[in-house]
């Protein structure tokens, strides 16, 4: 009875949120992307990406993680477009020293070495943004999540922002509205902010990212009063109050290499990791709703995540003239 009140509740929910992703009549949404872009002009692309991919995640399961959350921190900046790759230069300040970004994201040589083979393979022809939205769908699904088709046909930036870094990627201590904002701002919904959360039932964070969880979430000196006593106290004894800052912990403690729904059910446990995490269940009846169904349906969650995933895909790409295909990911054609 539980269950099935939960899933009607979540149908009302999701329903006109769907429809919303859509239709989605704004102007950050990105058209004139499709799948078969490549498939004159590069036909084995996708291969090639798959190919990398996978001897990366062999090697190294946590860069399955990494690069998804690498197309994560590209399209909430400027859209889409491989800013995240560019190195610092004369012109560029590079997003990789940004307050989400450094001596955390991670990932890059994996794609200068998708770069290189699809240079060799096809000059000039496929883009540095198309191969991080290529290697998150081919990651995801190399841990055991779903498959989706990935619209193709995104250009690289001729720049980078420092400053949209720091500011519009959700940071593992904001607050749920101000979480939603920065997602609805790109056009994306609250079934979207649920669902990509749910990119952490594989990966790692550092100490730092939720350390004030385990000692002075409130300004109080105490610790945050959603997370379960004995899973607090395991973390804060590889999380000090001070030092230990990059000392790492699994997102989802119970299944860290697995794509799966055990995050949803870590939080329903009070084990969820960051306060980005937990402010799902306990801040908003509509997030909570969600959590609860992804949770107890694993299908409804890979099916929503899937759709979660192109949504964030098609965050103002740079299509037609604008931008260029950069040889190097790391740096313009015109570089000097």
């Amino acid at each position: 009875m539980a269950t099935s009140m939960v899933c009607l509740v979540v149908l009302c929910l999701v329903s006109p949120f769907l429809l919303a992703g859509a239709v989605r009549g704004n102007p950050w949404y990105g058209g004139g992307l499709f799948p078969q872009f490549y498939d004159h002009s590069c036909p084995q692309a996708k291969e090639i990406v798959h190919s990398i991919v996978a001897q990366a995640v062999a090697r190294e399961t946590r860069m399955a993680a990494s690069l998804v959350r690498l197309h994560f921190h590209d399209c909430f900046v400027k859209g889409c477009d491989a800013s995240v790759l560019l190195d610092n230069s004369t012109n560029i300040v590079s997003e990789k020293g940004s307050n989400p970004n450094k001596n955390s994201i991670r990932g890059f040589e994996v794609v200068d070495q998708i770069k290189a083979a699809l240079e060799a393979a096809c000059p000039g022809t496929v883009s540095c943004a198309d191969i991080l939205a290529l290697a998150a769908r081919d990651s995801t699904i190399l841990v055991g999540g779903p498959y989706w088709d990935v619209p193709l046909g995104r250009r690289d930036s001729l720049g980078a922002s420092i400053q949209g870094s720091n500011n519009d990627i959700p940071a593992p201590n904001n607050t749920l509205p101000t979480i939603i904002t920065k997602f609805k701002r790109l056009g994306l919904n609250l079934v979207d902010v649920v669902a990509l959360s749910g990119g952490h039932t594989i990966g790692l964070s550092r100490c730092t990212s939720f350390r004030q969880r385990l000692y002075n979430q409130s300004g109080n000196g105490l610790a945050d009063s959603t997370l379960e006593v004995s899973f607090a106290a395991q973390l804060r004894q590889g999380c000090p109050r001070s030092g230990g800052d990059n000392n790492l912990f699994p997102l989802d403690v119970a299944t860290s290499t697995k794509f799966d729904n055990f995050y949803f059910k870590n939080i329903l446990a009070g084990r969820g990791l960051l306060s980005s995490d937990e402010v799902l269940l306990t801040k908003s009846a509509e997030t909570a709703a969600l959590v609860k169904a992804y949770a107890n349906d694993v299908h409804l969650f890979f099916q929503h995540f899937a759709q979660s995933m192109v949504n964030m895909g098609n965050i103002l790409p740079l299509t037609g003239s604008h931008g260029e295909i950069r040889k190097n990911c790391r740096r313009l054609n015109n570089y000097h």
